[in-house]
């Protein structure tokens, strides 16, 4: 006895884990099989002759769409390969994905913004909007 209370020593009792906790890693582990056969698919045919042609399809709609990669060097081949590993390799990368997710998207806020510096201007527009502006300046005297 302690202080006038009986002291029992605590009992191990199995603790099972929270629905919660399953569900995150049945979920985790789902997303993972996903990425790691997308990337395998990117990567070879050997699982799906038609799903890969349709990926090597894509990547080279992918790369026109980005005039900026082409100007970088990057094929649609490259860009395949690169994406496809990095999914079967990302794993280790979950606690930098925010920090890559938000590098894609600066990245390509600077290729639109590129995009519209590299289209030149018409001569003939740059005077009718010169011309616009003075008309509507009012005059004060």
């Amino acid at each position: 006895m302690r202080g006038g209370r009986c002291f029992r020593p605590q009992q191990e009792t199995a603790t099972m884990a929270s629905p919660r906790t399953v569900t995150i890693v049945a979920l985790s582990f789902a997303l993972g099989l996903f990425f790691v056969f997308m990337g395998t698919i990117k990567l070879t045919p050997r699982l799906s002759k038609d799903a890969y042609s349709e990926m090597k399809r894509a990547y080279k709609s992918y790369a026109k769409a980005l005039p900026g990669l082409k100007k970088m060097g990057v094929s649609s081949v490259l860009l395949r390969k690169t994406i496809g590993t990095l999914e079967l390799v990302g794993d280790p990368l979950k606690r930098y994905a925010h920090a890559l997710v938000f590098g894609i998207l600066l990245t390509c806020r600077l290729l639109v913004a590129r995009q519209g510096e590299d289209r030149p201007e018409p001569e003939a527009s740059r005077e009718e909007q010169a011309n616009a502006r003075d008309k509507n300046k009012v005059k004060v005297s």
